[in-house]
This record gives structure tokens, C-alpha cells and sequence, in this order.
């Protein structure tokens, strides 16, 4: 039997009714998407309908994931919230602390007694909230989920960019902050702007070479890594239909990179499939019987152009294997001109490590079409290049592939296998190969590729690809490789071309697991004791943060004018300072390290005003907040992009930051700035960006009118006693405003709950 459900019964009882009253507002067909927004809306069947990109939204979800590296802040949010147990079921799972190394053993061991002190809190705390506790091994956050929680038509918030993983099951699931998940875990409606909608149509089939991995490869290369901001993309057609749920799950769980809300197939008889194997046909039986509310509307899909904000058809048949990068996720080149195109831009040509696995490609499917090649490799004694690294999804993956020898398939090449974890994808990799920081490239089948973000080291140029393409160019060790059409020479000398990769969607003997590593919470959680010590480095209890004073800010100094590209890595770097993800004191030494400073073209090198000295960031913000000084953050466009992590909007708060003013912002981290009090503002002429100088100070006016869609007044002060004034937009409505005044929304919910 599935896990709650009882509460997915609930769900599916009310959804016909909910859609059909929406229909009737709407006076259309509708979209799943549509569908499964107005059943989850917080006033019930609709009283109205919503505006696309304008309305905000007050949604009522149906649970919360949070990983081991967000669930700290998150939890210690949850703590000061006043509510005895979570309001709807929820859990967490530990899967960033553990690093890559040695090997899965060896990992697991290391990371369980160095993060000892978290993982106790993070139990005692599920324990007492009535959380679900996933163990450290158990797996990756999104594929337990898919396995385990995920259910068609569902809405579920997690604290994590790519929970959007879950779509693969016909779900909408998005990526927050842990302020949201508070929110929801505590009986509070969450909000959210209503999405426009992006229809993808998929004609013919994936065939050959091709993989799922290479649809979103093709979605990211059209619509950038911004084509999708406060947009849900719905994919449908044959070719969508053809696709297994594990396939559907990793183009959903990628979409992250285009910036979309979430991205959702709709409810047939793979989705079922896929529950029935997963132990959860009661789930499927359910879902069957309101088939039709959980996909979209047949007149929406054959006329797409009514329907969707922006249609886009890609021909499977026609499609080609392609690797996305470097250092971002929406450059692509076919393989077919990878050669060409890396002697061109002088990428590094020595391919020095192949990733295969991720919370994107790690189901049983994505295994056995990697292990195919290696059962090539090996009869055609063939030996990799380069190092090649493999990480199961779930225990319940590693178990079944190690039953059905694929684990023995990968040793016999050489491969090191690794626990069921993040590890590499985000940055947890210790790369002794690495540390002299010379120039190479890397292949994996994750999902972001940004400078440093693997290994740390800004000299690995990091390409995206499918399992089976992670492991080709590993075998090869070259970067100017074609699979398709290249010969690889033997270990006898012999020219030998590798074969178009076979692969399984289920294991033939079924899934199997011996202990999958949860931890079911107690009934009473009231007597559990959670302890932070007060010398703990790693975990610290929150103070609030102050309300709004009702006054202007003047004189606000300005911290950085960020250059280019700043993500939420640029921001708060993940690798070694996830330790300190439950402590924002000590995390705070690492805000916006890896940002561009405008003036200099340095990271972590600012100039502050009060001594006219270059100093670390995090020092500067610091030095200005111990004087009692407000302080302001530029950002170029996309500001933000990246990780739902919080920690990047903490920190500044933290530290004095009162503005952040950005040519535009990705959507997780406006909200998280908006949640945590900070101002988060856009120029009204993106132009203004370059009227700012390195002395200036800010004064912001006509803050007492602070009011929906009212642009504020900002004055640039200039050292030569002149001054710019421009106008700075922002887009919260009347219930952030009240976060903002309130100090943040945890201090608005406290509130409300005492």
C-alpha cells in the first residue's frame, strides 16, 4: 500500500467536482495543468477565475519534501512556528551531506560520523513533527519521492530547484524555499503567481541513440535558461505517450534549468505501470477511476495554440543526441558536431570523468541502458579513459541492480560506485585530480553544469548528456568523439564500434529491497527532545529577524554591482559549506564569494566605503551592518538563477542587506528574498544598471506607500555630490507586503498563530 493514502483518496474524492467548476468559470477545455491548480486552490471549487503571469494564488498542497541540506533551515523555521505536527504529511531526506570519494561503503561511513550531529537533529525533529526521515543511503531526494510519494494530479512543494522530478507521475511539484514549506507545514495557504503555460509537443518516437535526457537537452537549447520563468511546461503528443514515467521524470526534472514553475505529463497506462511496480497500484486503481481530470483535455492537445501561452513541436524522429555546455545548461551541440565545435572554442579535449546517476538519471532504466555498454565494453576489451563514477537513485535501485549483476557490470570496467546520493552533482566530489586546477572537461547525466559547481575547480568545463553518452566518452576519453559513427581501438589493437544501447524500464524479477532506510515518526511526538547545542558549529537556533521601521531607507552603501551570470551557487556556495547549512552565522562567510564584482572583474573582492579598503564580501557586509548600515545588492539579469536554496536570501538578511535591485530575477530566489524581508527590486530601465558607480550610496523613497504595483523612487548618490534618480519596480502584492513589514513571513505566521 502507498504511503497516505487515505489523504490521496481525499484528494482524487473531490478533484471531478473542483475541475468542473473551474470549466464552467472558464468556459473551455482545460489543460492538466489548469486542472490540477484550480483542484488545489484554498478557497475549494473556484469562486473565480485567475489571470496567467498576474494573479497570486492561494494554494493548499498536498505535502512537503525537503532534503537534508534545506530541511535544517527549514526545520528550525518550522520550530519557531508554534504548531505541535506538520499540517500535511511531509518528509525528509539525507542525501547532500555525503560526499564522493572511495566508494559507496566507505562514503556512507564517513559522511554518517562527520554529520552525526545533523542527522540526530534532523530525526529528532521528523520524529517529533510527525516528518517521514529517510536515513542517510536511502537515496536521492527526488527519486524516493517518484517511488514512494509521487501520485498523478498531486501537488507537492519541496525545498529543492528539481522536485519538479515528480512531474514524471503527473504531478505538479515545485521547487521552494523552506519559509514555503513552513508555510504549508503549518496549516498556512502558500502562494504562488499563477503560471502561464508552455505546450510541448512531441511527435514520433525516441529511437537509436536517443534518450529522454536529449528531449530536455533540445527544450533547454529553445527556451534558454529563462524561457520558462513563471511558466509550468505541459508536455503531450505520441511521443510523450511512448515515454516511459522514469524517462517523463528526468525532462521534468531538468526543467528546472529553463526556469520553469514545474514541468507534468499527463495520467496513462505507463504512469499506472510505473506505480503498480513501485508496490503502489492501489495509487493507480485510484487514479484510474478519474482518468480523464488527470491529462489534459483532448480539444486542448489537438489544438495546442488555443490553449497555451506558447506552443513548441519537437519530432522525436528527427531529433539528435546532443551534449549541453559548458558551464551552462542550455548550450547545445549535437554529437555529431561536438568535434568541430570543442577545436573552435578550445574546450579542453581530455575527457577526464564520466558521472552517470543524479536525482535526473538514476532509475533502473537510465542503469541498464549504461550498463549495456559496459557489458560491450568489456566483450569488445575495451577499458575507460577516463574515471567513470555511477550513483543509484534509491536503495531500492542499488538493491535491485546489484541482485540483477549490473552493479558487477560496472566493476568489471572499473568504475567506482557511489552511495545513493548527490554527491558530485552538487559539488560534494573530492577530486585529488583536480587540485593544481588545470583544464579538462567532464561528462555527466546531471542536470547543472555551472562553473565550479562539480569539483570547485573553474577550469573543468562540464557537459550535460544521457547515461549511455556519459559512458561512450568516458570510454573514449575524448571530447572530439562521435559514438554513432567514431571507432574506438582495443586492447589488440583492434577498430571496434560500440552498439546502439539496450536497455530495461523494469527489472524482470521486480524491484527489491531489504532495508530502504525510513524512519516512520512517532504518533506523539511531545515528549521527543530536540537539542542544538550552543557551541554546535554546524546547527543554530534562529533569532527573528527585525520588523520594518516604517522609514525610508537612506544611505544604503552599496555591497556589490554583480556581473553576468549569479546563481544562487554564486550566491552561497554549496561543496564544503553545506555543513553549515543549519547555521547561518557561519554560512553567512560565504555570501556571494563567487560573485563578479563589476569594478574589479574579482569574486570576493569589494571595496568598503566605510575604510576604503578591498575585503572579502561577507566582511564588508558585516562591517557595514556592525555600524549600523544599510546596505544594497545589484544584480544583472536572471539574478538568482539556480537552487531553491534560501541560504542565498538569509545570508544577506543576515548580514545587513536591506535591497537587492536586479535587471531581473529567477523566480525561487525573488520569493525567498520577499519571504526573508529583504526588498527585492527591479529596474524599471534595465539601462540604470550601468548608471551605478562604485562609491555610490541609495536612499529609496515612498516606502510608506508601499502598495502593489507602485514603483518606488531610488536615488543614486554619487561621491562628486551628484545624483541619478530612477524608478525601481517590484511585484509584491498586499499579503508579501506584510511579510516585508512583519520583518519576514515566519515572524507574519508567528504572529498569526499566537
Amino acid at each position: 500500500m502507498a504511503f497516505d493514502i487515505e489523504m490521496i483518496k481525499g484528494v482524487y474524492a473531490r478533484f471531478p467536482e473542483r475541475v468542473e467548476a473551474a470549466k464552467k468559470l472558464l468556459n473551455r477545455p482545460m489543460t492538466l495543468a489548469e486542472k490540477i491548480l484550480y483542484a488545489h486552490l484554498d478557497e475549494g471549487a473556484a469562486k473565480k477565475t485567475y489571470t496567467r503571469g498576474e494573479s497570486y494564488v492561494d494554494f493548499r498542497p498536498d505535502r512537503v519534501a525537503m532534503q537534508d541540506a534545506t530541511a535544517q533551515m527549514a526545520l528550525l523555521q518550522f520550530m519557531q512556528a508554534g504548531k505541535s505536527k506538520t499540517a500535511v504529511p511531509s518528509s525528509v531526506h539525507c542525501d547532500h551531506l555525503i560526499q564522493a570519494k572511495e566508494g559507496a561503503k566507505k562514503d556512507l561511513d564517513r559522511a554518517i560520523y562527520t554529520n552525526q550531529e545533523v542527522y540526530d537533529f534532523l530525526s529528532t525533529v521528523s520524529n517529533k513533527y510527525g516528518i517521514g526521515f529517510w536515513k542517510p543511503g536511502a537515496g536521492i531526494i527526488h527519486q524516493v519521492v517518484l517511488e514512494n510519494y509521487a501520485f498523478p494530479g498531486g501537488m507537492m512543494i519541496g525545498t529543492d530547484s528539481h522536485t519538479p522530478n515528480a512531474g514524471g507521475l503527473g504531478m505538479v511539484a515545485i521547487g521552494v524555499g523552506g519559509a514555503d514549506a513552513v508555510d504549508v507545514m503549518a496549516d498556512t495557504p502558500w502562494e504562488l503567481k499563477f503560471p502561464k503555460l508552455i505546450g510541448i509537443k512531441l511527435t514520433g518516437q525516441l529511437s537509436g541513440w536517443l534518450a529522454p535526457k536529449d528531449v530536455i537537452l533540445r527544450v533547454a537549447d529553445i527556451l534558454t535558461v529563462k524561457g520558462g520563468t513563471d511558466a509550468i511546461v505541459e508536455y503531450f503528443g505520441e511521443g510523450a505517450r511512448a515515454m516511459s514515467a522514469t524517462g517523463r521524470a528526468t525532462i521534468c526534472n531538468m526543467g528546472a534549468e529553463i526556469g520553469a514553475t514545474t514541468s507534468t505529463f499527463g495520467f496513462d497506462d505507463n504512469t499506472a505501470e510505473y506505480l503498480r511496480q513501485t508496490g503502489r497500484a492501489d495509487v493507480a486503481q485510484e487514479a484510474a477511476k478519474i482518468g480523464q481530470c488527470l491529462t489534459g483535455d483532448e480539444e486542448v492537445y489537438a489544438h495546442p495554440e488555443k490553449y497555451f501561452d506558447q506552443v513548441i513541436e519537437i519530432d522525436l524522429s528527427e531529433l539528435q543526441p546532443a551534449l549541453n555546455g559548458p558551464f551552462t545548461p542550455d548550450l547545445r551541440t549535437p554529437v555529431s558536431r561536438i568535434a568541430e565545435t570543442a577545436k573552435k572554442n578550445d574546450w579542453p579535449l581530455n575527457m577526464e570523468a564520466g558521472l552517470i546517476g543524479s536525482c535526473t538519471n538514476s532509475s533502473y532504466e537510465d542503469i541498464t541502458r549504461a550498463a549495456n555498454i559496459a557489458r560491450q565494453a568489456v566483450e569488445k576489451k575495451l577499458t575507460a579513459k577516463a574515471e567513470l563514477f555511477v550513483t543509484p537513485g534509491s536503495e531500492q535501485v542499488r538493491y535491485t541492480i546489484e541482485r540483477d549483476g549490473l552493479i558487477a557490470e560496472f566493476e568489471k570496467m572499473g568504475a567506482t560506485v557511489l552511495a545513493n546520493a548527490c554527491g558530485q552533482c552538487i559539488g560534494q566530489w573530492d577530486r585529488e585530480s583536480i587540485k593544481d586546477g588545470h583544464r579538462n572537461s567532464i561528462i555527466t547525466s546531471f542536470n547543472r553544469n555551472f562553473a565550479k559547481r562539480n569539483d570547485g575547480n573553474p577550469n573543468t568545463y562540464a557537459f550535460v548528456a544521457s547515461p549511455e553518452m556519459v559512458m561512450c566518452y568516458a570510454l573514449a576519453g575524448r571530447l572530439d568523439f562521435d559514438p554513432l559513427t567514431d571507432y574506438l581501438v582495443n586492447a589488440d589493437g583492434e577498430k571496434v564500434k560500440l552498439d546502439i544501447p539496450e536497455g530495461m524500464v523494469f527489472p524482470p524479477k521486480g524491484f527489491e529491497v531489504d532495508d530502504p532506510g525510513y524512519q516512520t515518526p512517532a504518533e506523539d511526538g511531545s515528549k521527543v527532545e530536540i537539542k542544538v547545542s550552543p557551541e554546535s558549529k554546524r546547527l543554530q537556533l534562529l533569532t527573528p529577524f527585525p520588523e520594518w521601521d516604517g522609514k525610508d531607507f537612506k544611505g544604503l552603501h552599496l555591497l556589490i554591482k554583480a556581473k553576468g551570470k549569479c546563481t544562487t551557487d554564486h550566491i552561497s556556495m554549496a561543496g564544503p559549506w553545506l555543513r553549515f547549512r543549519g547555521h547561518l552565522e557561519n554560512i553567512s562567510q560565504n555570501m556571494l564569494i563567487g560573485g563578479v564584482n563589476y569594478f574589479n572583474e574579482k569574486t570576493n573582492s569589494v571595496k568598503d566605503q566605510l575604510d576604503g579598503t578591498y575585503k572579502a564580501v561577507p566582511t564588508a557586509a558585516q562591517h557595514y551592518r556592525d555600524a549600523s548600515v544599510g546596505s544594497i545588492i545589484i544584480g544583472d539579469e536572471n539574478y538568482g538563477e539556480g537552487s531553491s536554496r534560501e541560504h542565498a536570501a538569509m545570508e544577506p538578511r543576515f548580514l545587513g542587506v536591506k535591497v537587492v535591485m536586479a535587471r531581473s530575477f529567477a523566480r525561487i530566489h525573488e520569493t525567498n528574498l520577499k519571504k526573508q524581508g529583504v526588498l527585492a527590486l527591479t529596474f524599471a530601465n534595465k539601462a540604470d544598471y550601468d548608471k551605478i558607480l562604485e562609491d555610490d550610496t541609495f536612499d529609496v523613497k515612498g516606502m510608506k506607500d508601499f502598495i502593489p504595483g507602485k514603483d518606488f523612487t531610488v536615488v543614486i548618490n554619487h561621491t562628486d555630490g551628484t545624483a541619478d534618480e530612477i524608478k525601481a519596480k517590484h511585484s509584491y502584492n498586499e499579503n508579501q507586503i506584510e511579510w516585508f513589514k512583519s520583518g519576514s513571513a515566519l515572524n507574519l505566521i508567528r504572529k498569526q498563530n499566537s
